[in-house]
Formats: structure tokens, sequence, C-alpha cells
């Protein structure tokens, strides 16, 4: 029922055990049991994630097994209900919020090459953590899944993120010695808002400027856009505001240097994980979750998707 409920929706999993097992059970059932159980493994993750950290004060310099260890993490929004969201502002026009943010992360390895000269991640390395919490605990959560997959034998660390300040704080809390990119897929995405401020929603950007991105030339690139800056003050603000974007992000944004290292440069990984994890079942047409009931339902998505269900029903069982 746990499994089924954090899988489809709790009619959908209701008529799926009707039809798999003949099972003859009301939704709201599989509801209960689901976010009871995804509360029993939040808990049991929680724990984990206790012994974890009380093993390791702080990762090492190793030469170990994983000669490059990635990892990621972003945010997206969840639907919830309106009692979840007095007082907080969103990104609705007129400020209201209607979702709150589900941080997720995963960690993986790369595997050498592919046939193109790419990087190319283990497809069975990656694991997963989230929730809807604040950034200081989900930097902790974060960590210590690292420390769990072997942070302390890579060789290399990576970690890739979409360059906001929480994720920077992040990195430079728990990941001080790894090597710290922003997507550059982000990185296009703000380049392109500054040429549709100055010339229009359909405008993309110039191809000097492109190149400049990924050559890392970043100063290069803020001193050559910010030439054009336009007339209108509120035009202005919102370029200002890109133009910084690049400026604080500068150091992450070698992407020539990555690319020779054959490092991943696009947060592509968590990204999909996303909308797997959390999109696929959390972010349906007309659901609104309490945020209690969607840690419950994520906790053990994750956990499935990690490969660790067993474990956590054989620790159950013990």
């Amino acid at each position: 029922m746990a499994r089924a409920g954090s899988l489809s929706q709790f009619e959908q999993a209701a008529e799926d055990l009707r039809c798999y097992a003949g099972l003859n059970l009301e939704a709201r059932e599989i509801e209960r049991v689901a976010e009871d159980v995804g509360r029993d493994v939040e808990q049991w993750l929680s724990e984990q994630q206790t012994q974890t950290l009380q093993r390791v004060s702080r990762p090492a310099a190793s030469s170990g097994p994983w000669p490059k260890f990635y990892i990621s993490f972003d945010g997206t929004g969840v639907p919830v209900r309106e009692n979840e969201l007095i007082g907080r502002r969103g990104k609705q026009a007129d400020g209201s919020a209607r979702t709150r943010e589900c941080k997720l992360g995963c960690v993986f390895t790369q595997v050498g090459l592919d046939k193109e000269g790419e990087p190319q991640r283990d497809p069975d390395s990656t694991t997963y953590v989230g929730a809807i919490e604040s950034s200081t605990l989900f930097g902790w959560r974060i960590y210590a899944e690292a420390l769990r997959r072997g942070l302390e034998q890579a060789k290399e660390v990576i970690a890739l993120t979409d360059g906001a300040r929480y994720n920077r704080t992040i990195v430079q809390t728990h990941f001080p010695d790894a090597v710290h990119i922003v997507d550059l897929f982000h990185a296009y995405e703000h380049l392109t808002s500054i040429a549709q401020i100055l010339w229009g929603q359909e405008a993309k950007a110039p191809q000097a400027w492109r190149d400049l991105l990924e050559a890392g030339d970043i100063a290069g690139l803020v001193h050559k856009a910010g030439k054009q800056l336009p007339a209108s003050a509120r035009s202005k603000k919102s370029m200002l505001k890109q133009l910084r974007y690049f400026e604080k992000n500068a150091p992450q944004m070698c992407y020539a240097q990555y690319r020779e290292k054959k490092f991943f440069v696009g947060s592509g990984v968590v990204e999909a994980g996303c909308r797997t994890v959390i999109g696929q079942r959390l972010k349906q047409s007309g659901m609104r979750w309490s945020v209690r009931g969607a840690n419950a339902i994520i906790a053990i998505r994750c956990c499935i998707l990690s490969a660790r269900f067993e474990d956590f029903w054989a620790s159950r069982t013990a």
C-alpha cells in the first residue's frame, strides 16, 4: 500500500491493488498507510543520517575508488494547501505563493567517457534525498548522503548547482574542497533573459556572448553586454540584476576548463530527478498537499529510487 500510494494517485493505487492483488481498499486507506509509512521512512533516514554524521566530522583528502564524485541539488515547487502558505511570498503577479519549495539532491559517480569523448554517468549510482525544509537542514541532509556514498574516498568532488545563493552557501559549508560548477544551461537562461530585456521576448543571445560564456570569460561577457544598458529605469534594473548573477558566479563558470577536465557542466541529472522523483507524483493537476503529507511521500520515493526501500523494511522488521 505504501509503495503503490507513493507511485501513483491514491485512487489509482487502489484500482491497481484491486486488479493486481484482489485487494479491495479505499483510496483514503492507502493515503493513510502511505503517509504513515512515509513518516517511518523519514525517521529511519534521519537516524541513518545522524549515525553517518557521528562517524565523520569532516571529509579528508583521499585517493579512493571514485575518480569523479558528483553532488547536485535544486529546488522545485510542490502545490500545497492554503494554510501552508500563510505569510509566504511567491512568484505570482500579486506576490502570493501557490507552492512550497522542495529541495532535491542527488549523488552520482562518473565512469569515464562515452564514444564521443563526453563524460558518462554510472546509471546505477544515482541516489536521492529531498524534503520541503530549510536550506540549513537540507545542507546537512545532502552532506550526510554524500558521506554515506563515499565522499571521503573520492579523488575529485564536483558540486553542480544553479547558482542560487543558498546553494552556494551549502557548497561552501559542507563541500568547501569541491569544484563548484554553476549549471551551464541555467547560465544560458540568464543570458537569454538579458537579450529579451534588450530586444524583446523572441530575442536570443548573440553568438559572441555565447562564445564568451562557453569560454568562461565572464568579465568579458559582462563588459560586452553591459555596454547596451536600456534607457528605461525598470529594464535597466532588471538587466543589472542579470549581470550581477554572472559577476557573483564567475568563479564557478570556467566552462572551457571544466570541459577540458571532462567534467559534467550541466545539472541535468538533478533536474530530471525533480521531474521523476517529485513532479510525476506530487505535481499532478488539482493536487494540494500538506507539507507533512508531501514529505512522507517524498521520503518513500527517494528511498525507492535510491534502492534503499528493502533496507528500510529489513530494519523495520528487525
